[in-house]
């Protein structure tokens, strides 16, 4: 609602009226009027807060004012009186030339008989609406009663009186002239902490200069007030310390001081305040110690996070200095919530040192060890996977301790889940690339851990790391025989087949033993014909849950194979056929006869795979990919002795290179990333300053030309940078040219707020009265304000501006009708808007994530838009597949993160992964899947996005159908 110059607007109690009231009907103005007049005091109460929500929205009621003082005013309801109160703060006071109504004086006096009633709340109550009048005709006669609650026996009422005139004082000085000096002597003889807190603060913002006074005078007492008056105490310090600069000193001790408050919001305050004041080591040390205090000691999870928060930005802007708080705030993992472990273990990151890294591994560690031991807890994985990343980034910044490191997670790998153990056998992988010195006792430590393991996952990476690594003769025939042993015995699918038939051999003979004698524990079914049957315990047929639990007796290669994993059965091939190639490459060569061997036995175990991958024995038979890859490796070594120089390459050195290449990218795009957090403008201390017109005279006339031709060139660039943000590339069009009212609108988004600058322009020769504009919003927009009604003269132009709160990144739509009342009495008009459409990309943001994090979020995100993407020939013939990857890129603001080495080659086919978070912490996950067989052919394809919302998956679905309409354009 808009207010009249110089007054107050309406309070958040105001406000709580209009809930539930918003769609209601009025009563007319007659009924109202009559209710006040002739009501009970609960009509009167009904009829007067249905004044105050109309007034609040807009209506006019301006002819009740007499009807509230004649009926409502001397009630002793107290009711009545709160709401007299509200409606003091919202009734029209002004008349049409400006001048306050004559019925104000009215209001002065009730006013001035509340002040002085007898009852403490009723003054108190009337005090506190003081602080939000602005009129000095009111104020007036007011000022006297007001001054007299100072000295009222009850806490409640002087408290309030220091709060009127501190407001009285700040609207309208010229009535109270003396209420500094006031305040100063009410706080020398004020024992109430409420109290002396709201004179203090008085003092803080009218008289700096007294407030510092009675600090230095009450520096000693300082510790021991309550909370209140500590607050603002430190209130005083974060306001005067600039222009009172000479007691700094004394600000500081006072600070300090009130770190060791015992009321964590003193002790917030406190840090914020001291690290203002000095930029000392001590200082920071001290302030951030109190910071992971507070957020050790808090219960709440959002006090934690702010309190993390702020420890972040201190760190940033005083690098260096408080790295010794990495273990205490370590402390704060003992909290529940994952996303306050998640913050505090990101800040450790950033504060771990090779001074301190042995220290943060070890605390590390021992959590890891509790989080496994508690497995009852929902969040228990995602911790354990919160913990075995940060230990992973920790060992890779600082190599001194990737070995214990490694060990650890060798030690530990059998008791983690499934994503916690891939995570960590990743880990591993990287290591062992990384520091070759490690390599024989990561595969030594992993091949004695290979028995425990039984994820498909795990299996796959371990069966990895002991291919590449194990490069000895000795390695690779220990290898040989752990290898065997988590297989079992040989031919697989023969052993499976005499196990089988035991099994049908025992069955048989319990049946026959039974049909002799029936055992004790039959049990009677019903068959489908509804005759009766007996079943014996000894001839039922084993459940999936026995056979499983069968299964997983089994060694751990044979139990994945039976599962019908047959992936991890290439990757066992795969491995299989790269311990023969390096034996037999080995110095000195092998015997013969033991190559021969391990190439018989390997070629065995690979046949197996694919016979029990096409044997009943599995659900589901062995797929086309794996078949192929297990047969090329049979193949491999059925020719090795022909080309194994050729083998050896495709086999070792190719796939070594490859990872080599991925773990430089992973490490390029780490760097690049924390260098985009860094900001670009960074001047370094000892960076020379270049001044134009000081710089060497090159030769005659040619500097001053070239320099002012480099001027011209940068005015140019800022120019045409400038002109391409220019509002003129925001301004949307609301009305037509031929409309009575022309509109147009510029549309600025800034973060969660959408500002609509509205220009109106009067096309008539007539004045339009109480034109207004009624917006509505569709998506998850809010409209925070409703926009006043005006008049706008003929021809003539106004600016209207509309705030929107925006709470989700989905596509939103704002639109809506100017309403005027026309040249004619009664008559009204309307104009329909154009609709504003709010665009998502405002809101999203390129991000990174690993592999791990990004399958988890595809398998949990359950809103998927799968666009179909094809250009034609024409605009495919100068646009290869990464080009065409970029502009979706561009388009969707995305990041891609498939390594560049992935995507380079020359091939008709490409897929990538894409992944954004919007502003409000919403992911988008994208997958890209196209090719071009040919250079003349066009791109086909689709792209699959996934997001937790189906207004994101939707609207980035819009964006890349457009962008690619754009491109075929």
């Amino acid at each position: 609602m808009a207010t009249a110059t110089g007054q107050a607007g309406p309070t958040d109690a105001c406000y709580m009226l209009l809930q539930g009231r918003e769609d209601q009907e009025l009563p007319n103005l007659q009924t109202l009027k009559r209710n006040l007049e002739r009501g009970t005091d609960e009509i009167k109460a009904e009829a007067l807060q249905q004044v105050i929500a109309g007034t609040l929205q807009g209506e006019n009621y301006e002819s009740v004012l007499m009807h509230v003082i004649r009926f409502v005013m001397p009630t002793r309801n107290k009711r009545l009186k709160k709401l007299l109160l509200l409606y003091w703060e919202v009734c029209p006071k002004y008349a049409a030339d400006g001048s306050l109504k004559q019925e104000t004086i009215l209001i002065c006096n009730a006013l001035r008989n509340d002040l002085q009633h007898p009852n403490e709340y009723i003054r108190g109550g009337t005090l506190r609406f003081l602080s939000r009048l602005r009129e000095a005709e009111l104020l007036e006669p007011l000022i006297g009663p007001t001054r007299d609650c100072l000295g009222h026996r009850h806490a409640y009422v002087r408290k309030n009186a220091v709060a009127a005139v501190a407001a009285i004082y700040g609207a309208q000085p010229q009535l109270i002239p003396d209420a500094p000096e006031l305040v100063q002597e009410f706080l020398a003889t004020e024992a109430d902490m409420t109290c002396r807190r709201n004179a203090v603060a008085m003092l803080t913002r009218s008289a700096p200069g007294a407030a510092v006074q009675w600090l230095r005078e009450n520096a000693a007492a300082v510790a021991g007030f309550e909370e209140l008056l500590q607050l603002a105490a430190v209130d005083i310090i974060r306001r005067t310390a600039q222009d009172f600069a000479a007691e700094k000193a004394l600000f500081v001790r006072i600070t300090f001081e009130l770190l060791g408050a015992s009321s964590g919001a003193v002790q917030y305050e406190a840090a914020a305040t001291l690290v203002g004041l000095s930029g000392n080591a001590a200082a920071v040390k001290a302030a951030a110690g109190s910071y992971v205090a507070l957020a050790t000691a808090a219960s709440d999870n959002n006090v934690r996070l702010m309190v993390l928060d702020r420890l972040d930005r201190l760190r940033a802007r005083h690098e260096g200095i408080i790295d010794d708080v990495a273990m205490d705030l370590l402390r704060v993992l003992a909290a529940p919530d994952v996303s306050v472990r998640r913050k505090a273990l990101a800040i450790v990151m950033r504060l771990t040192t090779s001074r301190n890294v042995g220290d943060v591994v070890s605390m590390l560690k021992k959590e890891l060890a509790r989080a496994v031991a508690d497995s009852g807890d929902d969040t228990a994985p995602e911790y354990r996977q919160l913990l075995i990343q940060t230990i992973h980034t920790c060992a890779a910044q600082f190599p001194e301790v990737a070995s214990s490191v490694v060990e650890m997670f060798l030690d530990s790998i059998a008791d983690l889940g499934a994503a916690s153990a891939a995570d960590a056998m990743g880990f591993v992988r990287e290591v062992a690339e990384k520091f070759p010195a490690l390599r024989a006792e990561i595969v030594g430590r992993l091949l004695e851990a290979f028995p425990r393991l039984r994820a498909g996952r795990v299996l796959r990476a371990a069966l990895w790391i002991v291919g590449e690594y194990a490069e000895s003769p000795d390695e690779v025939r220990d290898a040989w025989t752990r290898l065997r042993e988590a297989i079992g015995e040989l031919p697989l699918l023969a052993a499976e087949q005499r196990e089988a038939d035991a099994a049908a051999a025992a069955a048989t003979s319990a049946e026959s033993t039974g049909s002799q004698a029936q055992p004790a524990s039959a049990s009677r079914r019903v068959l489908p014909d509804g005759t009766y049957a007996t079943e014996s315990s000894l001839t039922a047929r084993p459940t999936d849950a026995a056979a499983a639990l069968l299964l997983d007796s089994k060694p751990p290669l044979r139990a994945v194979l039976l599962h019908s994993d047959f992936f991890t059965g290439a990757v066992l091939a795969g491995t299989l056929a790269k311990l023969v190639l390096r034996f037999a490459a080995s110095t000195p060569p092998p015997p013969p006869e033991q190559l021969n061997s391990l190439r018989a036995e390997a070629v065995l175990i690979m046949a197996g795979i694919i016979r029990i991958g096409q044997s009943p024995f599995v659900t589901t038979p062995i797929d086309e990919d794996s078949y192929e890859r297990v047969l090329a490796c049979i193949r491999a070594l059925e020719h090795m002795h022909e080309d194994e120089s050729l083998l050896v390459d495709a086999f070792i050195a190719d796939t070594q290179g490859a990872f080599e290449r991925l773990v430089v990218g992973q490490d390029k795009r780490a760097a690049d990333e924390v260098r985009r957090h860094t900001a670009d403008n960074a001047v370094r201390v000892d960076d020379a300053i270049e001044f134009r017109l000081l710089a060497a005279k090159g030769p005659a006339g040619a500097d001053a030309d070239d320099s002012l031709e480099h001027d011209a060139e940068l005015a140019v660039g800022d120019l045409d940078a400038r002109a391409s943000v220019s509002k003129l590339d925001s301004v949307v069009q609301l009305t037509g040219f031929s409309d009575a009212v022309y509109a147009e609108a510029y549309v600025s988004v800034n973060q969660y707020d959408i500002l609509l600058d509205i220009m109106i322009v009067n096309q008539t020769s007539a004045t339009l009265r109480n034109l207004s504009i009624e917006f509505s919003t569709l998506g998850d927009l809010r409209l925070v304000e409703k926009p006043s009604s005006y008049s706008v003269a003929p021809y003539s132009f106004s600016s209207v501006k509309a705030g929107i709160k925006v709470s989700s990144t989905e596509t939103g739509v704002i639109f809506g009708t100017i309403v005027y009342d026309g040249p004619g009495v009664g008559d009204s008009h309307s104009i329909v808007l154009n609709e504003v459409h709010v665009d998502i990309m405002e809101y999203i943001r390129p991000a990174h994530c690993d592999s791990a994090q990004f399958h988890a979020m595809w398998t949990e995100f359950e809103w998927e838009n799968k666009v179909n993407m094809s250009t034609t020939k024409e605009a495919a013939e100068n646009l290869d597949l990464r080009a065409y990857l970029r502009h979706i890129m561009k388009a969707t603001n995305m990041a891609c993160l498939t390594p560049d080495n992935a995507l380079a080659g020359d091939c008709g086919f490409l897929s990538a992964n894409l992944y954004a978070r919007s502003i409000f912490g919403e992911d988008a996950l994208a997958n890209i899947s196209i090719e071009k067989p040919t250079d003349d052919s066009p791109i086909t394809g689709h792209i699959r996005i996934r997001a937790k919302t189906q207004g994101i998956a939707l609207s980035l679905g819009d964006k890349i159908s457009a962008a690619k309409v754009s491109l075929a354009d």
